[in-house]
């Protein structure tokens, strides 16, 4: 079998009764039932992942996957292509707002090149696992080949093989890419059916002419590639990017290892989802960090199944939502793996 099939194979649905089992374990805590609200729940489904009532996260990563994107080619963003490099080089200096959110955090950063156009100098800081120099313009052809599409999910599922090898208990992911809001929203409006209108937002500031040139980009390759968009790997080869394709192979990848793993925002959620159509039983293992200011994540979130933890307006990307809603879901689990039962505290249960 190809690593694709073997992870796809490994991927198990959650035991609803294990779910059952800590929500029980929950009764038992210091506190009147359900008064922790959502975060049960995240520790609930933490313990089904894991299978275990000895969870731990102390060794949480965030994996950041950047390429550039040839639909750029029709003015698609308010930034030029070249920033896709230049904020790779400031996440490795450390001057990102994910590198404050992730220091203030405790939170591990890896950042990967799967495909930016510009040449990055080789540094032990940045992994380098490009596949090609950026995708093609999906009007005009597919935005990759098929083998494209195999190296870059096979990136993402061995980066979450690596970070379970080295002990990692918590995974998140997020990306950079100029012009892959244009990506995700050609994604979400394949993926649900709706009209680019309802899904195209503005991304990195685009003004109002640079809208009317997303809509419009997005509508023909729609057109273009109608035939293919039937499947999820059909919609990724059409007009997806290599860093969705690495991120939805993460997805899977975090999945197979039975680790949980968090999403970020608007393409975050655009690889996730094609995750979740190519393989329904990794929904269990996600969690959606924050919902996005952009328009088509709400679609994205329903597909998936998932109710954000944060709502802060947020739509910058990087994993900075996912760095936020990783001390929720730490906390949640302290407090599940930490706090005394009514028995052993001596304090009566009602």
């Amino acid at each position: 079998m190809t690593l694709i099939e073997t992870t796809l194979h490994e991927i198990r649905p959650i035991d609803p009764h294990r779910i059952e089992a800590a929500k029980q374990r929950q009764l038992e805590l210091t506190k009147p039932p359900g008064s922790l609200g959502r975060l049960e729940e995240i520790a609930n489904r933490c313990a089904a992942i894991r299978e275990s009532f000895s969870l731990t996260a102390r060794r949480p990563r965030i994996v950041l996957f950047a390429a550039d994107h040839g639909v750029c080619a029709e003015g698609v963003s308010a930034y030029p292509q070249e920033v896709t490099g230049q904020m790779v080089l400031n996440f490795l200096r450390g001057g990102a707002a994910i590198n404050a959110f992730a220091r203030s955090g405790g939170i591990e950063l890896r950042v990967v090149d799967v495909g930016v156009a510009t040449p990055l100098p080789e540094t032990g800081e940045l992994i380098s696992r490009r596949v090609a120099q950026g995708t093609r313009n999906f009007c005009t052809g597919p935005a990759m080949t098929e083998t494209e599409i195999a190296a870059a999910l096979g990136i993402g599922i061995e980066l979450a093989a690596d970070a379970a090898a080295q002990g990692c208990d918590l995974l998140g992911f997020g990306e950079m890419g100029i012009g892959n809001t244009t990506s995700a929203s050609a994604i979400t409006a394949a993926l649900t059916g709706q009209d680019p209108e309802a899904v195209v937002g503005i991304g990195a500031a685009a003004d109002d002419a640079c809208m009317v040139r997303k809509r419009s980009a997005i509508r023909r390759a729609l057109t273009l590639h109608a035939e293919s968009l039937g499947d999820p790997l059909g919609i990724l080869r059409c007009v997806g990017g290599l860093e969705i394709a690495a991120m939805c192979g993460f997805c899977l990848g975090a999945a197979a290892r039975r680790i949980p793993v968090v999403t970020d925002g608007f393409i975050a959620t655009a690889a996730t989802a094609l995750a979740v159509r190519i393989c329904p039983a990794s929904s269990g293992y996600l969690f959606a960090s924050h919902r996005s200011a952009e328009p088509g994540h709400a679609a994205l979130l329903e597909l998936i199944g998932h109710e954000p933890l944060l709502d802060l307006g947020m739509r910058l990307g990087e994993g900075t939502g996912v760095a936020l809603a990783i001390s929720l879901i730490r906390a949640a689990i302290a407090a599940f793996t930490e706090m005394a039962t009514f028995r052993s505290a001596g304090v009566s249960n009602k």
